[in-house]
């Protein structure tokens, strides 16, 4: 049987394939397409179909371990000289990994919401599904409101210094650190049957944190989930639910504003890359969840500290640009 450490290490391998080792798929990338070593960064139009399989696996194996996906969207693809592909591109592709998620937990989604309707009819508002429910809801509110504050005021977002690759270095070993801590202290005492709303809250507030590249919507909140005491499996699979809504809200309003924009490339282009992601997300969620029953988060904290001073020191040395 694999161990669970090198399943790991091939999930995530595609995460960090462009900080690593960047000029072999240079080259070869340089002989799919020549438009990925321009120094401008394309549009979804000018993306390729490799890039965007390339891409969307990168999504798929990043959203839901607690490593940042922004974060590796944003770096691989600049590692590998195809420029970065913007906060649309982004937002649309993690349509898939709520396809998967969806796909994953759809027999928890149909409990809970059957368990919802109950306990409406019968008013026991403290049963786990109404709770569940009521906590995701709530949860969702801080990245809403957050993330209409940051398309309000910071415009410019895709070209701000809170995406430079110094902040996403900066934010992925801060993020490890708090992870670390979070495992050393959690006393992991609560499973799904213990959920309260006031879990949901907390979670959520954590993942607002997520807007800033490089801090991770399931990392923040499987830590904010070790915090408050919940088991490491109950923590990663609240924080999937929780990722539903606003997710998916993300990816709908990328893609309204994209649709416009795109011609028949770069719709193919978006097609492949969300599939891609799809595929690849379904793989991590149940990776991660069988994982996380057994085994702690350690492997992510030393991951994060290394993925954030490979960035550093990219920078440092030249390879990376700091934009």
């Amino acid at each position: 049987m694999i161990k669970p450490q090198q399943q790991l290490l091939k999930l995530i391998a595609a995460g960090i394939i462009g900080v690593f080792i960047a000029f072999p798929l240079q080259v070869f990338g340089t002989s799919v397409s020549s438009e990925i070593v321009s120094a401008t960064p394309p549009s979804t139009s000018q993306m390729n179909v490799f890039q965007a399989v390339v891409l969307g696996m990168v999504q798929g194996l990043t959203e839901f371990l607690p490593i940042s996906s922004s974060a590796h969207l944003k770096v691989v693809p600049v590692a590998l000289h195809w420029g970065d592909p913007g906060v649309a591109f982004t937002g649309i592709i993690q349509l898939g990994s709520i396809a998967a998620v969806l796909w994953y937990f759809w027999s928890d989604l149909a409990q809970i919401t059957t368990g919802v309707i109950k306990s409406i009819r019968t008013s026991d508002y403290e049963s786990t599904e109404f709770r569940m429910a009521l906590g995701i809801g709530l949860g969702t509110l801080p990245i809403i409101f957050f993330g209409l504050l940051i398309k309000k005021f910071i415009p410019d977002y895709d070209n701000s210094p809170l995406r430079s690759m110094a902040a996403i270095g900066c934010a992925s070993i801060f993020m490890g650190l708090l992870l670390g801590i979070a495992e050393q202290i959690g006393k992991r005492k609560r499973n799904i049957d213990r959920l309260t709303v006031q879990d949901g809250i907390l979670m959520g507030l954590a993942q607002a944190m997520a807007l800033i590249p490089g801090v991770s919507r399931s990392g923040s909140t499987i830590t904010a989930g070790l915090f408050v005491g919940l088991e490491r499996a109950t923590a990663a699979r609240f924080s999937f639910l929780l990722g539903i809504p606003s997710i998916t809200l993300a990816g709908l309003v990328e893609l309204k504003d994209a649709v416009g924009e795109l011609g028949d490339g770069g719709m193919i282009s978006l097609v492949v890359g969300t599939i891609s992601a799809a595929a690849f997300s379904y793989i991590a969620i149940a990776w991660l969840i069988r994982y996380l029953q057994t085994q702690n988060t350690w492997v992510f904290v030393w991951y994060r500290l290394a993925f954030g001073a490979a960035i550093l020191g990219g920078i440092a040395t030249g390879f990376l640009k700091n934009s």
